[in-house]
């Protein structure tokens, strides 16, 4: 009699599990590939190929090589509903250690979108905001009045279409692409007795948002570009890492295949250097160059200048825009501390 009456109760629980089969897990591979479109081996090699400059290529070629290589050290992974309010269903870390590596996956069946960006653990400038929603996602940096450059590439790559089925065998492909860039100022001291200098840069994005590839430019923080241990010679480098400037049009991540970094200068100036150098006499004199042509993610931009006795830095290049304040004092925008 027991085994009758549990009989009924057996056929309703296998109707229970036919209807509720979409909620079971299902494995899936997704397989992540770094792509690097850059151009820093060959601006070095164009910029900075004069006998004089060998050693602060060597010195800028030994800060930009950990930033612009294809190889992923840390993996941040975020799976969403693809609702209105598109919550965060899942989210886990990885060690890739690798240009490409592949994951194999246990998730409940469902819809997703998927984020997925590396190279943010050690970066040391930017952080995860708005995690919990998969359109408001960001990699936003520090907001502070100057920050420093950041240390890592940040690679970025989604999904827009992942649905996942039951008793399926499937597989996914994610290409992270790059999304910060660099630049570097290279300063001919022949000559000069003038020993101080110090050097930031402006007019970059403060925030990336995953989803939607896009960067913002609400605010323009001020970079403190690190002075480069340049060995030997009369050059001084500055370089700094950090997010693209305004592009024309839009602010889209730019991804090309043949000259991505290639644009044509307009009148607006796009970002800037600003150097201080202290003078004998206690004045200071400011030096701005304004860049009217975009930093785009993965280029590499350098200007090469000189130090005048007069504290001003000048250019041979015509397309940059020169102002110059001799006896300098800090105004309300920003003080660097000189």
């Amino acid at each position: 009699m027991i085994g009758l009456c549990i009989l009924p109760l057996m056929a309703g629980c296998k109707d229970l599990i036919d209807d509720n089969l979409d909620d079971c897990a299902a494995e899936v591979t997704i397989t992540y590939e770094m792509r690097l479109i850059t151009n820093f081996q060959t601006e070095i090699a164009s910029e900075l190929s004069d006998p004089g400059d060998v050693y602060a290529r060597e010195a800028l070629e030994s800060y930009v090589k950990p930033v612009f290589t294809d190889f992923g050290h840390d993996l941040d992974l975020s799976f969403y509903g693809v609702e209105a309010d598109s919550v965060r269903l899942h989210h886990q870390g990885e060690t890739m250690d690798a240009s490409q590596k592949s994951y194999t996956l246990s998730l409940p069946v469902q819809h997703y979108t998927h984020n997925a960006a590396a190279n943010i653990k050690d970066n040391g400038v930017v952080e995860f905001q708005n995690e919990n929603n998969a359109r408001r996602q960001a990699l936003t940096q520090q907001k502070r009045d100057s920050v420093e450059t950041h240390k890592t590439g940040l690679f970025v790559g989604c999904l827009k279409d992942m649905e996942l089925k039951a008793g399926a065998s499937q597989s996914f492909s994610v290409t992270l692409d790059i999304i910060n860039s660099a630049t570097a100022l290279v300063v001919d001291t022949t000559g000069s007795k003038l020993k101080q200098l110090k050097v930031y840069s402006t007019g970059f994005a403060s925030s990336f948002k995953l989803a939607d590839r896009v960067y913002n430019h609400s605010s323009s923080p001020i970079v403190k570009n690190d002075e480069l241990n340049v060995t030997g010679g009369n050059k001084r480098c500055f370089a700094s890492v950090n997010y693209p400037s305004k592009d024309t049009p839009g602010s889209k991540v730019v991804v090309e295949t043949t000259e991505p970094f290639i644009s044509v200068g307009g009148e607006e100036t796009l970002w800037e250097w600003h150097c201080y150098c202290p003078m004998p006499d206690g004045t200071v004199t400011r030096t701005v160059l304004s860049m009217k042509t975009p930093l785009r993610a993965g280029q590499l931009e350098i200007l090469k200048a000189r130090l005048c006795d007069d504290g001003v830095i000048r250019t041979d290049n015509p397309s940059v825009g020169i102002s110059v304040t001799l006896d300098w004092k800090p105004g309300g925008d920003y003080d660097p501390g000189i």
